[in-house]
């Protein structure tokens, strides 16, 4: 008679951690010869569980790295009777997964901080402030050849930001009327700025 599939499973699994605490013992002893044993066999465990964490491949090797550093220098305190030796690295792998997410969170708040801080806009030079403020006088001279009417008109159309029908009402004119102002008005506009140009 056969033996059921579950309790070889569970028999496998018993000698698998057995085999692992004998190695943490030997690694928390100092043995190097075990402690790659141990590397072989854990290191697939630590660099999952910090790659949940991480979602950064890089990220989870580097902690990877760090985990089984920690795992060789603290070898000697591990009991069996707080868990077994995958729970308890598996334990540190996501706790220390957790600091990067946090650090990594860290640094790019600091930085962004910085990068607000220290933003100076650009300056504009000497001759590009004189550029704009002749282009200004341009505009601003073009402007003074409208009538009254159509200057008005297109002042609130594109100065004050009003719509064509907003114009309209305020002015207490049709709106076919306003528009005819501004189109015209923006012809003239036009013209006179390619003379100065």
């Amino acid at each position: 008679m056969s033996e059921p599939r579950g309790s070889s499973v569970t028999e496998e699994r018993g000698a698998r951690l057995a085999h692992l605490a004998q190695l943490m013992e030997r690694v928390g002893a100092g043995d190097s010869a075990a402690f790659e044993a141990l590397y072989e066999e854990i290191s697939p465990l630590v660099y999952g569980t910090a790659a949940k964490v991480l979602r950064n491949p890089d990220l989870a090797a580097e902690v990877t790295q760090e985990v089984l550093v920690e795992v060789w220098r603290s070898a000697a305190t591990f009991s069996p009777m707080g868990g077994s030796v995958p729970a308890w690295i598996a334990t540190m792998a996501h706790r220390r997964a957790v600091d990067r997410v946090r650090a990594v969170q860290s640094q790019r708040e600091r930085d962004e901080r910085i990068g607000v801080r220290d933003y100076q806009p650009p300056q504009e030079s000497v001759a590009d402030e004189v550029e704009r403020n002749l282009e200004q006088q341009q505009l601003q001279g073009c402007l003074e050849t409208l009538t009254d009417l159509q200057r008005s008109a297109v002042y609130s159309a594109y100065y004050d930001g009003f719509t064509y029908r907003e114009v309209a009402e305020r002015a207490d004119t049709g709106l076919p009327t306003i528009k005819s102002r501004i189109r015209d008005g923006l012809k003239r506009l036009r013209e006179c700025l390619e003379v100065l140009a």
